[in-house]
C-alpha cells in the first residue's frame, strides 16, 4: 500500500469552466514554434535558418550553457522565422508544417536493460532532456549533475487544472516506461492524490498526498519526502514529460502531444484537445468564446500561467489553456459595500461564503494597490511546507542570501507561492519576487 501524507495547509478555489471529461478534434493550421523561455535558465544558441528543411525531433536550438542539451522540432517542416527582440533575444523559432509529418528516427530502446547514463544519452539525442528540470532554482537541469532524486507528482489540483488520469488513459505504457527510465537514474517518487489509479506503477515509491492545494506542487512533495539542502539537486519531471519519454524509447521518435484543457469560464465548451507542443493557439481558441468580451487567455492555469494572446504557442509546460474575463469593463456599483455574493473572499468578507461549494465566475482584476507586508500569517495559511514564507519573502526583497539560504529558498519554486500571492493582503507579485531571488542565487553560486 502506498504513503499517505495528509496535509491541512491550502486552499480548493472552485471555479467555474472546468472542461468535460471530453476530447474535441481540431485542425491544425500548421504553424508552430519552440518559445525558449519556457524552458526556465536555459540561454538558447539557435542552430537552424530560415528556409532550413527539419523533421520531428532536429534540434532547433540548445542550451548555450550546456550545448549537448538540444530542443527538438515538434513537427517536421520549413523553418519560417528566427524571432529575436531586445538585443537579439530569442523569442521563438516558428516551423511551418509538412502536410505528411517526417520523424528522425533515434531507434526503439529496451528500457529494463539500459543504465541511467544510456537513458540520459538517448533523451540528449532526442532533444527532450530539457524538459526536466530541477530544485533548487526550479529550473531545466543539466545531464552532468546527477540528482540525489527523482519526482513525479501526477496530481493537478490547481483551479481549473487538467486531470492527468484522463490524459494517460491508453497510454500506461508509455507512462511506465517513462517511469522505468527515471528510475536508473536515480531513486524515483510518483506523486498522486486519493482514489487514483497510480499506485500500481513499478519501480518506483507512489506516495498519496491527501489535501487541499497546493498538494499537487511538486515542491512541496520533495519538502515533505526528502528536501534538498545546500550542494544537493534533486530533478523534477510533469508527468506528460514522462510520457513523451515513455514514447521516445517505445517508438524510437520524437512526440511531444499533449492532452490540453480548454477552460474557464469565459469558454463556451470546456474539453480537452490533443495538440503539440508549440502549436498555434488560434486553431484552440476560434470561435471557443464571445470576441466581444474583454478577455485574458492564460497559457497555462489561472495562478501560474502566462498573459497570451489567439497568436501565441502552446507553451512547453502547458496543460491547460484558460480563459476567464478582463474585469476592465467591470462597474459595480456601491463596490464594496454590497454583500457581493458572487465574489470569492477568503477571509470571508463577502456573504459568499454562506453559499457553501460555489463555482466563482472570477476575473484578472487584482482589487487593490500594492503595499507594505503586512506579516497576518496569511502565506502560513495556505504554504503547507516547513518554511516560513512571510521571512522569505523579505529575504529575497532585502537581498539578504545568507538569511535566504537559512529560510529555505532551495526547497521552492515560484508556484509554490502562487496561492500566497492570491491571499496576500499586500498585493505583491511574489511568484516575481520568488524567481528573481532564485536567478541571483544561482548566479552567486556558479
Amino acid at each position: 500500500m502506498a504513503n499517505v501524507i495528509k496535509l491541512r495547509k491550502g486552499l480548493d478555489i472552485n471555479l467555474q469552466g472546468k472542461a468535460e471529461a471530453k476530447r474535441i478534434q481540431l485542425k491544425s493550421n500548421g504553424r508552430y514554434a519552440l518559445v525558449p523561455d519556457d524552458f526556465e535558465g536555459v540561454t538558447p544558441k539557435v542552430v537552424v535558418k530560415e528556409g532550413d528543411k527539419v523533421k520531428a525531433g532536429d534540434a532547433l536550438f540548445v542550451n548555450k550553457q550546456y550545448p549537448e542539451v538540444k530542443f527538438a522540432s515538434p513537427v517536421s517542416g520549413t523553418v519560417r522565422e528566427v524571432a529575436r527582440g531586445e538585443r537579439r533575444k530569442v523569442l521563438c523559432v516558428s516551423v511551418e508544417a509538412d502536410a505528411r509529418q517526417e520523424y528522425v528516427d533515434f531507434g526503439k530502446k529496451d528500457v529494463t536493460k539500459m543504465d541511467g547514463q544510456g537513458v540520459i544519452d538517448a533523451l540528449l539525442e532526442a532533444g527532450i532532456f530539457g524538459y526536466i528540470n530541477q530544485l533548487p532554482y526550479a529550473v531545466s537541469t543539466n545531464p552532468s549533475q546527477k540528482p540525489k532524486a527523482v519526482f513525479v507528482s501526477a496530481l493537478r489540483d490547481m483551479p481549473l487544472a487538467a486531470d492527468f488520469e484522463f490524459e494517460v488513459k491508453g497510454q500506461e505504457q508509455d507512462f511506465q516506461t517513462g517511469l522505468t527510465a527515471l528510475s536508473k537514474i536515480a531513486k524515483t517518487y510518483l506523486g498522486c492524490g486519493v482514489h487514483s489509479s497510480f499506485e500500481n506503477y513499478r519501480d518506483v515509491e507512489v506516495t498519496v498526498f491527501d489535501g487541499p492545494c497546493p498538494a499537487g506542487n511538486v515542491g512541496v512533495q520533495v519538502n515533505h519526502l526528502d528536501p534538498v539542502n545546500k550542494g544537493e539537486v534533486v530533478w523534477t519531471v510533469e508527468p506528460t514529460a514522462v510520457l513523451f519519454i515513455g514514447r521516445l524509447l517505445n517508438t524510437g521518435e520524437v512526440d511531444l502531444r499533449r492532452t490540453v484543457a480548454l477552460c474557464g469560464s469565459e469558454v463556451k465548451a470546456p474539453a480537452y484537445v490533443d495538440m503539440l507542443v508549440g502549436e498555434e493557439l488560434s486553431t484552440l481558441l476560434s470561435n471557443s468564446y464571445d470576441a466581444e468580451h474583454h478577455v485574458r487567455i492564460i497559457n497555462g492555469n489561472v495562478l501560474t500561467g502566462k498573459v497570451t494572446t489567439k497568436e501565441g504557442f502552446l507553451g512547453a509546460h502547458s496543460s491547460e489553456i484558460t480563459v476567464i474575463p478582463e474585469g476592465d469593463d467591470a462597474d459595480e456599483f456601491l463596490g464594496w459595500i454590497l454583500p457581493r455574493f458572487k465574489q470569492f473572499s477568503v477571509n470571508r468578507s463577502y456573504f459568499s461564503w454562506l453559499c457553501g461549494k460555489k463555482k466563482y465566475a472570477l476575473d484578472a482584476r487584482v482589487k487593490g494597490g500594492e503595499r507594505h507586508i503586512i506579516m497576518s500569517g496569511e502565506y502560513d495559511k495556505v504554504l503547507p511546507m516547513d518554511i516560513y514564507g512571510e521571512y522569505l519573502i523579505k529575504a529575497i526583497i532585502t537581498g539578504d542570501i545568507d538569511r535566504q539560504e537559512a529560510l529555505g529558498i532551495y526547497e521552492v519554486s515560484p508556484e509554490d507561492f502562487a496561492l500566497a500571492e492570491f491571499v496576500d493582503s499586500s498585493k505583491l507579485e511574489l511568484q516575481r519576487i520568488v524567481r528573481e531571488g532564485l536567478n541571483i542565487l544561482r548566479k552567486e553560486n556558479a
